[in-house]
């Protein structure tokens, strides 16, 4: 070990060598699991450990490392020393690119005496670069989990059936075409995930998983499923939405224990009767004409041509060289037309908060919409495609444009759009069409106008103010420019506002540029209004000065002495060679060039107040939101019913895309892991179209005896923007300038939240629950309790995945209308009675939250029940009975 260690130079690239081991052993080996992926130097850690501490280390039954790591190449041969292994977890995805994807680990096979860990039941390989799967693999005669997901497999052994013991499978999001016949003679396989593939047909064989009770086949390109998935007796869900189904067996209604058949967004023209009447069948995004009755007569496919409707957790759908109409649950809507896509090609999207880093806006842009990214990125349609957008509708925004805003990879560019309104809702929609997919947003602009200049000159004048133009001369280019020319209003009534004199006048600004970074061979002729209220026979030059601004408006220089001004009655005209911004102004100040600097800046700003308001029914629940001044008002109505809490903020000023945070104070906290918590503070993005608003649950982490806290939340600004005006940014410097507003919140005093009595919950009466056993750690009915404050509108979903039927769904959410709590707290607590004797009830818990969407209640359930395990082995050792071995298989399918 001590010549590995020189070899890899671990003094080096970890910080210590052998005799840094102890240092990182208390920190990181704990009893016989290790958890390195939290560190990004893990395998650093490991090999540390293992040169230090190996007689421990190859005892150690759980371990789990980042493929991300540089290192882990060399992390893998020592693998096979770790005999007594039970669960390997090398998942990458810990570290994200620029645009906050996950970025798949480096492993691509694994070291073939992987295949003599004979203790190994659990193996997590996802979001790796596999193309194959490595052969050891089908050595671990133990194995029972397995996930090998988001990688790029293509196909699986011939002899995968041999894993005898395997219970739960999952290969989604790789690019299998076909499944090997052996697949079915994994007779203890309860749970196959196969979603998001390329399978184009499956194995009669795969009738033979008697015991399977979730079978997931969406997002593949399945054209029929063979009959013997009637044998699945067992099966509970089958998922087979987004494929390109165009029939399936009667016999699949038969199956007895099916709670959930999902057939969305198929090509079924005809389904059996059987099937279209079962009350857990879903069948929208079919061309089923007037029998689906989840299609309206006015959207019925004209032409034949086929219309999906994705659900809000769906996340891709099939085009086929037919064409089709896409409608997403976020009201974004695609038209591919026939021939668009010459092969079934899947379609992958998604939508994304706005992040400042890569979305650029330029001065005076609103942004009007979140981050549409559509994949395969590059992939070339034969024909274009059109997309229509749905924006905030910037109503108080005159003389602008809306505009589609694409991104390559390198740069932003603005689409040809066409502003339309529904008919129906009145809500617009900015529609584009696309050769190729990438990222989209919605912004308003200044009105662009543009045209080509070439040798012979040609005139371009703004469709704001036809008063301004610009005439180019004959010899103005040897070669053909485009030039663009933007003007940007400013009132008579903002002018004085800002500089707090009736005297300023000033003309609209004029921003022109051009596509060439020489200027011009002979001078532009520039036309501009005169100031409000100046003309040309009243006009005092000396009070007259033309302004040159640089294209970022952070210097203004007064250029009146170094051009020829020429007047009439209303305009003032003069020539350049050089493109930026040109405003003219009327005043008696001398250095008008600081005074410009100023107005610039306050005209990119935005007056805002915040308000923090809590839940009338749950005073912990706090709702921050940074909102216009002129949308204070509208927004507090529309919240009055719902929330109390202090007035809004004294007025602040901010700037589009600004980042800002929101910091509780004086006895009040939050959860810190949440992932936009940075150093304790929410983080926002100001956009003011967009809702700045988050709601959260707010604790006090002080022994609060029963009183009341009486804490607050500040507001503080982030890091300077870019580009911002210079003296903007010496004002924002040190902690006292980031200081925005503060708000009062009162936590009351403590009272039992669903009844005073742990039995009796709102109404309902229950025993008390354990749901799990000792050794993993027992779910309590107060869990549950804390649970249920989580979860929200998502208690459909949720009891839908917790395997609750419709009829079900239904009866408790009529028996409890107009009760959300009462709805979630029935729904939650019937699950649970239904499953208290099932030691596997807990692992499905935190998988019904996870294929819900809701990751933070999967983590939650999972730190409750890793306490749990940490008490139990705690009172194993106060009484002497600690065991060599520990006994936590039965848990390993959570990690």
């Amino acid at each position: 070990t001590q010549k590995m260690a020189e070899l890899l130079g671990l003094r080096d690239e970890c910080g210590e060598g052998a005799s840094g081991a102890p240092v990182l052993a208390g920190s990181c080996l704990a009893d016989n699991r290790l958890n390195l992926d939290v560190y990004p130097d893990g395998c650093c850690r490991f090999l540390q450990l293992f040169q230090g501490r190996q007689g421990e280390v190859v005892q150690v039954e759980f371990l789990r490392l980042s493929s991300n790591d540089h290192l882990l190449g060399t992390t893998l041969g020592i693998l096979p020393h770790l005999k007594h292994l039970k669960s390997l977890v090398l998942k990458g995805g810990h570290a994200r690119d620029e645009f906050g994807s996950c970025q798949h680990g480096s492993l691509t096979s694994l070291p073939p005496d992987v295949g003599n860990l004979r203790c190994l039941t659990h193996l997590d390989l996802s979001f790796n670069s596999l193309s194959t799967l490595p052969t050891c693999i089908l050595h671990l005669s133990s194995l029972r989990v397995l996930l090998v997901s988001h990688n790029s497999l293509v196909a699986l052994p011939e002899d995968f059936g041999c894993l005898s013991k395997l219970t739960f499978f999952s290969a989604m999001k790789n690019q299998l075409k076909d499944l090997p016949q052996s697949i079915g003679e994994l007779a203890e396989l309860q749970d196959l995930d196969l979603s998001e593939n390329a399978l184009e047909f499956l194995p009669e064989e795969v009738g033979n998983l008697h015991n399977c009770t979730e079978l997931d086949l969406s997002g593949n390109c399945l054209l029929s499923i063979p009959d013997s998935l009637a044998n699945l007796k067992s099966l509970r869900r089958l998922h087979l939405h987004s494929n390109l189904l165009v029939t399936v067996p009667a016999s699949l209604a038969s199956l007895p224990n099916l709670s959930r058949l999902d057939l969305q967004n198929n090509c079924l023209r005809a389904v059996p009767p059987e099937i279209q009447t079962s009350p857990f069948v879903h069948l929208r995004g079919n061309p089923l004409g007037e029998t689906e009755p989840s299609l309206r007569a006015d959207e019925s496919n004209a032409g034949g041509l086929q219309r999906l409707f994705l659900a809000s957790a769906e996340d891709s759908f099939t085009v086929t060289s037919e064409g089709c109409r896409v409608v997403l649950a976020c009201g974004i809507h695609f038209y591919f037309p026939p021939g668009a896509a010459s092969d079934p090609l899947r379609i992958c999207f998604r939508t994304l908060a706005p992040d400042p880093q890569w979305v650029k806006l330029r001065h005076h842009d609103v942004l009007l919409s979140r981050v549409l990214e559509l994949q395969p990125h590059g992939v070339t349609f034969q024909q274009e495609v059109q997309i229509w957008m749905p924006y905030a509708s910037p109503q108080t925004l005159h003389q602008r444009e809306v505009v589609v805003r694409t991104f390559s990879g390198q740069s932003w560019s603005d689409l040809r759009t066409r502003v339309e309104q529904k008919r129906k809702s009145k809500k617009h929609v900015a529609h584009c069409s696309v050769l190729h997919f990438s990222w989209f947003l919605v912004v308003s602009r200044l009105v662009q106008n543009e045209c080509k200049v070439p040798t012979e000159g040609t005139l371009l004048f703004s469709s704001v103010d036809p008063n301004i133009k610009v005439t180019f001369p004959p010899g103005v280019t040897e070669e053909t420019r485009n030039v663009k020319l933007q003007v940007l209003p400013v009132s008579v009534e903002e002018i004085e506002e800002i500089t707090a004199d009736a005297g300023c006048r000033a003309s609209p600004l004029l921003c022109l540029s051009q596509d060439s970074l020489v200027d011009f061979l002979r001078p532009v002729r520039i036309q501009l209004p005169l100031p409000p209220g100046v003309t040309g026979i009243n006009l005092d030059r000396s009070r007259l000065h033309l302004l040159h601004g640089d294209l970022e408006g952070q210097t203004w220089d007064d250029i009146t002495s170094q051009v020829v001004l020429e007047f009439t009655h209303l305009y003032a005209v003069f020539e350049v060679t050089h493109f930026s911004w040109y405003w003219l102004w009327y005043t008696t100040k001398t250095y008008i060039g600081g005074i410009a600097k100023k107005v610039y800046e306050r005209l990119r700003m935005y007056q805002v107040n915040f308000i923090a308001l809590q839940r009338r029914k749950d005073p912990e629940q706090v709702l921050l939101q940074c909102v216009p001044k002129n949308k204070v008002d509208p927004v507090l109505k529309k919240l009055q019913d719902r929330y109390q809490g202090p007035e809004p903020s004294d007025m602040v000023e901010m700037f589009e895309g600004e980042q800002f945070f929101a910091a509780f104070e004086r006895g009040i906290s939050i959860d810190m892991d949440r992932p936009d918590c940075v150093d304790g503070r929410l983080s926002f993005i100001f956009y003011s179209h967009l809702k700045n608003m988050k709601e959260i649950y707010v604790t006090s982490p002080v022994d609060r005896k029963g009183q009341a806290v009486k804490g607050q939340v500040s507001f503080y600004r982030g890091a300077v923007p870019e580009s911002i005006p210079e003296d903007a940014s010496r004002r924002r410097k040190g902690p006292d300038s980031l200081w925005l507003a503060t708000l009062p919140i009162k936590l009351p005093r403590l009272k039992p939240r669903w009844g005073a009595n742990p039995g009796t919950l709102n109404g309902f009466s229950f025993p008390p629950l354990n749901l799990g056993n000792a050794e993993t750690g027992y779910l309590t009915q107060a869990n549950l309790l804390s649970i249920a404050r989580r979860v929200g509108a998502d208690w459909q979903t949720i009891g839908l995945n917790l395997g609750l039927t419709y009829q079900q769904i239904e009866r408790i959410g009529y028996n409890n209308r107009e009760d959300l709590d009462k709805q979630i707290l029935d729904m939650l607590f019937s699950w649970a009675q239904q499953n208290s004797e099932d030691p596997d009830c807990v692992s499905k818990l935190i998988s019904a939250m996870k294929e819900s969407g809701r990751q933070d209640i999967a983590d939650e359930v999972e730190t409750i029940i890793e306490l749990g395990r940490q008490k139990y082995r705690e009172s194993i050792r106060r009484v002497g009975l600690e065991q060599e071995s520990s006994t936590e298989d039965s848990a390993i399918a959570m990690m």
